[in-house]
C-alpha cells in the first residue's frame, strides 16, 4: 500500500458514484417492497466494499493495481447482484451501470465498453443456463443494445473527464512550479540582502541594496517583472525632518521633499512601532505629496527602529489595491527587520568614523588652547621676567636700592608664573582626581583659582552621589567643570562662580556651574557660532554626551549665566531623560 502527498480525484470521483448508485438501489427496491434477505447481502458486500474505498481515498493511499482491483470488485459484486435479483428481467437490472462507471472512470471509453460487453455476455448467459438454448428476442436486444450504447456513451464521458482532470492536475503542477520557483527566487533574494547588507558598512549601498532586493523579492517570476509599477523609497530622519534616503521610481522633485511624520500613516507608524499596509496612500497628507505615489492605491510602511531609536520608515507602494498580500508582506517584514540591523551597523560605523574625527579635532583643539594658554600665560610671564632681569641688572650699576625692589617684583612674577604653569598641568591631568575623587578634584581646582585668578569659585558636591559616579565620568564632570569655570573667569568677568552638583530626581544628577557675571544672549551666539574662534560650547555640548547628558545654557545680557548638565545615573533614566525632549 503506498500513501500520496495529495489525494486522486478520480478516486473519489469513483466511490461518490458508487454511493449514488448503491444508495439509488436501496431506495428502487424499498420502493418496490421487495428488499429481501436475497438482494440485500450482496448489496452489503457492496457498502462494506464502497466504505473501505473511501477511507483509503480519505487518507490519500492505494492499494497495488488499485484501479484494477477496484473494477473487478464493481464487476464481481454488481455481476452477483445482477443475477440475484434475476438478471435482465429483474427490478433492479440498470445495476450494470454502477462496474461501467467505474470503468468509464479509470481506463476511459475502453473500459467502459469492456465492462459492457460483459454484462452483455452475463445477460446472453443466464437465460443459456436456465434453458440449456441459445435465447434471443426483441427484450434481450433492447437490453443488448441499450448496454453497448450506455457503455460507449458513458466511456466518452469517462474520457472527457479524464481529460478534463488531467489538465487541471497538469495546471495544478505547472502552478505548483511556479509557486516553488517563485518561493525560491524570494528566498535567494533574502539571501543576496542578508549577504550584502552584512558586506557592507556603507550607508547609502545598504539603503540601494534594502530597495533593490526588496523588489527582486516581491517580483521573482521574470513573466510579471516587465509590468510591475512598484514604487519604494528609504525615509530616514535626518534631525526632527523625515528625508529620502534612497528611492525607485521617484521624481527630482520628489527626491527633494522633507516630511515630519506627524500625520497620516506615517504618523501610526511611529507611535505604534508596526508595519501598517494601507489602500488609500495618494490621499495621505503627507505621503500624498509624493508625485510618484499618486497613482498608488496600496502601500506598505515598515518602521525602522531599534529598541527607542527610530531611523525612518520603507515605503513600498502600488497601483493594485490587492498587490500587499500576506506573502509580500512577510517577505517585507524579513527587508524591513535585516535592513534595521544594516542601517544600524552603517550608522554606528559612521559614528565612530565621525567620532575619530572629532577626537582629532579636539586633540587638535587641545593643543591650540595649550599653546594659546602658554602664549598668554607663561610665556609672556617669562618673557617679562626677562625684561626686568635686563633692567635690574642695569638698574644695579647706578641705583642699588631700586635694583632691589625690581628683583622683588621679579620674584613675585617668577612665583605667578610658577602657579599658572602648575594650574595648566593640574588642569591637565589632575591626579588627585584619581586618588581623592571628584568632590576633591573640585575643591583643589576652586582653590588654584582662587589662588592664581583671584576667582572665587564655591564648591557644593553631593558627596554621596559624587561615589556613585564611575571614575569616567567624573572625570569627564571635572573636565565640564573646568571649560564652564575658565570660560567664565575670561570672558564673564564674573565676580563669583558656583559648581553644584545634586540629585535632580531618580537616577538622575544635575551638574550646575553659575556665575553673576555679563552674560550673554544664547540664541544670537549659537546663529554665529561657525564664525567664532573659540569652541568652549561646542566642547560643553560633546562633553555632555560622553555622559549621555543633556546640556542646556541659560543665559542674557546682564543677568549672568547657567550653564545645566543632566547626567543619567542608569539606562532607564537615561531614556527617561531623552524621551522629555
Amino acid at each position: 500500500m503506498r500513501t500520496y502527498e495529495s489525494p486522486y480525484i478520480s478516486d473519489w470521483l469513483v466511490v461518490s458514484l458508487r454511493w449514488i448508485a448503491l444508495v439509488g438501489l436501496l431506495i428502487s427496491l424499498a420502493l418496490r417492497e421487495i428488499l429481501t434477505l436475497a438482494l440485500i447481502w450482496p448489496l452489503l458486500l457492496l457498502f462494506a466494499w464502497n466504505i473501505a474505498m473511501t477511507t483509503l481515498a480519505a487518507l490519500s493511499r492505494r492499494i497495488t493495481f488499485h484501479r484494477q482491483a477496484g473494477l473487478a470488485a464493481d464487476l464481481v459484486l454488481t455481476g452477483i447482484f445482477f443475477q440475484v435479483q434475476g438478471g435482465l428481467p429483474g427490478p433492479a437490472s440498470w445495476a450494470v451501470v454502477l462496474p461501467i462507471l467505474s470503468g468509464s472512470v479509470y481506463f476511459e471509453i475502453w473500459g467502459a465498453l469492456g465492462i459492457a460487453l460483459l454484462f452483455i455476455a452475463l445477460q446472453l448467459l443466464i437465460p443459456w443456463r436456465e434453458t440449456g438454448a441459445f435465447v434471443f428476442n426483441t427484450a434481450i436486444g433492447i437490453s443488448v443494445a441499450g448496454t453497448l450504447i450506455g457503455g460507449g456513451l458513458l466511456g466518452i464521458v469517462g474520457k472527457r473527464l479524464a481529460e478534463y482532470l488531467r489538465k487541471l492536475r497538469n495546471t495544478q503542477e505547472q502552478m505548483e512550479g511556479r509557486r516553488f520557483r517563485v518561493q525560491s527566487e524570494r528566498l535567494r533574494a533574502i539571501y543576496e540582502l542578508t549577504s550584502t547588507l552584512t558586506a557592507t558598512l556603507s550607508y547609502k549601498r545598504v539603503l540601494d541594496s534594502a530597495l533593490d532586493m526588496g523588489y527582486a523579492a516581491l517580483n521573482p517570476d521574470p513573466e510579471e517583472a516587465g509590468e510591475e509599477k512598484l514604487v519604494s523609497a528609504v525615509l530616514l530622519f535626518k534631525g526632527d525632518k523625515l528625508r529620502i534616503g534612497s528611492a525607485r521610481r521617484f521624481t527630482n522633485a520628489d527626491m527633494k521633499i522633507s516630511m515630519v511624520g506627524e500625520e497620516g500613516v506615517l504618523k501610526k507608524v511611529f507611535d505604534e512601532g508596526e508595519p501598517i499596509a494601507s489602500t488609500n496612500i495618494g490621499y495621505d497628507p503627507e505621503l500624498g505629496r509624493i508625485i510618484a505615489v499618486r497613482n498608488c492605491t496600496s502601500a506598505y510602511i515598515f518602521p525602522l527602529r531599534s529598541g527607542f531609536n527610530v531611523y525612518g520608515a520603507t515605503l513600498f507602494a502600488h497601483p493594485d489595491p490587492k498587490y500587499f498580500n500576506a506573502d509580500r508582506r512577510n517577505v517585507l517584514d524579513i527587508i524591513g527587520r535585516q535592513a534595521v540591523v544594516a542601517i544600524q551597523n552603517a550608522r554606528l560605523y559612521q559614528d565612530l568614523i565621525e567620532e575619530k574625527n572629532r577626537m582629532v579635532e579636539v586633540h587638535e583643539e587641545a593643543r591650540k588652547k595649550l599653546a594659546r594658554d602658554l602664549h598668554d600665560g607663561p610665556t609672556q610671564s617669562v618673557a617679562a621676567i626677562a625684561m626686568r632681569v635686563n633692567l635690574a641688572r642695569r638698574m644695579m650699576e647706578r641705583n642699588t636700592a631700586s635694583a632691589g625692589e625690581e628683583m622683588v617684583k621679579i620674584e613675585e612674577l617668577a612665583h605667578r608664573t610658577s602657579k599658572e604653569i602648575r594650574h595648566m598641568l593640574f588642569t591637565l591631568r589632575p591626579l588627585i582626581l584619581e586618588s581623592q575623587g571628584l568632590s576633591a578634584a573640585l575643591q583643589a581646582m576652586a582653590e588654584k583659582m582662587k589662588e592664581t585668578f583671584s576667582q572665587s569659585v564655591v564648591v557644593n558636591v553631593d558627596q554621596k552621589l559624587s561615589d556613585q559616579l564611575e571614575m569616567g565620568k567624573q572625570g569627564v564632570i571635572f573636565y565640564i567643570v573646568e571649560e564652564a569655570v575658565n570660560n567664565a573667569r575670561k570672558h564673564a568677568n564674573a565676580a563669583s562662580i558656583t559648581v553644584r552638583l545634586n540629585q535632580a530626581e531618580q537616577g538622575i544628577a544635575l551638574l550646575e556651574i553659575a556665575d553673576d557675571g555679563l552674560g550673554f544672549d544664547v540664541q544670537e551666539v549659537n546663529q554665529t557660532y561657525d564664525k567664532r574662534g573659540s569652541l568652549g560650547m561646542v566642547n560643553l555640548r560633546e562633553r555632555a554626551e560622553l555622559v549621555n547628558g543633556r546640556l542646556n545654557i541659560d543665559s542674557a545680557p546682564g543677568k549672568g549665566t547657567r550653564v545645566q548638565v543632566y547626567i543619567p545615573l542608569t539606562e532607564d533614566a537615561a531614556d527617561r531623560l531623552h524621551h522629555k525632549k
